[in-house]
């Protein structure tokens, strides 16, 4: 697999990585099998996808577990990416950016991921109790100490904490020259994807300008670009897409001509015999975005897993691109 640099500490992974977080968190539960995810984690690997994104929250804790069972016996083949700075409770989600925390957390991690250092930690959320500059210095002294080799920032909450009126990342920006001044960030991880194309606007041009890594969370649209979900066929309630705008019936719905493009641009590639699925062409589309972009997409079986590592070899066209920056925008509010 083609390989892409990651940031100010000039780390390589291969082009597509794995998101880890389905297997453990956040989607069906009664779908989660431990063997199977770990099969999914070595594939990954065994394709190339070495980036692995895991979180301490996700679990909470067992999402680290299960990445540290394949660490234990392929540690060098993979790029270890976890994040800190919130704490799960029965009904909801602090963060806590203490500089304390922070180093105890990391710690914790590097028990449960089985190995010596961490590739990338990542700030889950500012603290707002905190000053960030507070919780980046505790992450840089992590760097120094040499458990931790870069430092990235989250944004996938960035949604929530929009004000009116703001474009989507101005404060994910804000808070990116603050830390910069503390110590250099490696990566940024915001969602982007073709329904979701809020970070071209300013936060991927800032990314470039700063020779800084770009990590596309959620490059499949929560599984709706692979044209593998049936409107109306509904969720489980412990899946996040249950309660997600995007994800009624009538939106799905309302949303399917944008896979029904991504399948037309896929059709001009692959053959009868073995046919493009949208999904190469949605993470396709992301890899376009830059050199310095690696679109992360969370599965949890082998299957999604070799497909997904397949879209580094698929090379749009300017005609595909141009198709796809064409489809309609979606549909469903976010708020």
């Amino acid at each position: 697999m083609e390989r892409r640099t990651v940031g100010a500490a000039a780390l390589e992974v291969g082009a597509v990585g794995l998101g880890c977080m389905p297997m453990s968190w956040a989607y069906t539960g009664s779908r989660q099998h431990g063997e199977e995810s770990l099969r999914a984690v070595h594939a990954a690997l065994d394709r190339g996808s070495t980036l692995l994104d895991t979180a301490d929250m996700y679990g909470p804790f067992t999402n680290e577990l299960l990445v540290g069972r394949v660490l234990k016996e392929r540690r060098s083949e993979a790029f270890v990416s976890t994040k800190v700075g919130l704490l799960v409770g029965e009904q909801h989600i602090v963060a806590n950016g203490r500089p304390g925390y922070v180093k105890r957390a990391c710690d914790a991690s590097l028990r449960r991921l089985q190995t010596d250092v961490i590739d990338l930690y990542q700030l889950h959320r500012a603290d707002p109790e905190v000053p960030v500059e507070e919780t980046w210095g505790a992450m840089a002294d992590l760097v120094t100490a040499g458990k931790v080799r870069s430092l990235g920032l989250c944004a996938v909450g960035a949604r929530s904490a929009r004000r009116s009126g703001a474009r989507l990342h101005d404060g994910t920006i804000r808070q990116l020259e603050r830390v910069q001044q503390v110590f250099p960030v490696s990566a940024v991880e915001a969602e982007l994807s073709v329904w979701s194309t809020e970070a071209l606007d300013a936060l991927l041009p800032w990314c470039a300008a700063h020779g800084v890594g770009f990590l596309a969370a959620m490059p499949l649209g929560n599984g709706f670009l692979t044209g593998t979900l049936t409107p109306g066929e509904g969720f489980e309630p412990d899946d996040v897409r249950a309660r997600h705008p995007r994800f009624t019936a009538e939106m799905m719905a309302a949303n399917q001509p944008i896979v029904v493009g991504l399948r037309r641009v896929a059709r001009r590639h692959g053959s009868h015999e073995s046919a493009v699925p949208p999904a190469q062409v949605a993470l396709a589309w992301v890899l376009a975005q830059g050199r310095h972009v690696v679109p992360v997409p969370g599965a949890k079986r082998e299957r999604w897993v070799a497909e997904n590592a397949g879209a580094a070899a698929l090379q749009l066209t300017a005609e595909d691109l141009a198709e796809v920056a064409g489809l309609p925008e979606a549909q469903g509010s976010w708020e």
